[in-house]
């Protein structure tokens, strides 16, 4: 299992635009991929459990990888955060 913390910086927080992409990052994977909010856990292949999350900006949540190709995913979801400068 991998885990890392991250900050949202986007204003809007964690919403649908790159919540899409996440989740489209995410399928690429055979690991489990959760994104953790205040204990609450969304698997980041269903873009409805992500949204239902409601991060906010400045909130701290944790990805969490678990599986045979974790390293790759999870260097791949946070790549993608980055990207669509959620972090």
């Amino acid at each position: 299992m991998k885990s890392i913390q991250v900050k949202i910086i986007d204003p809007i927080g964690l919403h649908a635009r790159p919540a899409s992409k996440i989740t489209g990052e995410a399928t690429k994977y055979k690991s489990d991929i959760k994104i953790v909010l205040d204990g609450k856990e969304a698997n980041a292949k269903s873009l409805i459990n992500l949204m239902a999350l409601g991060v906010k900006s400045n909130s701290k949540v944790e990805i969490v990888v678990k599986g045979l190709d974790e390293t790759q995913a999870i260097v791949a979801i946070e790549k993608v955060m980055r990207d669509n400068k959620l972090i």
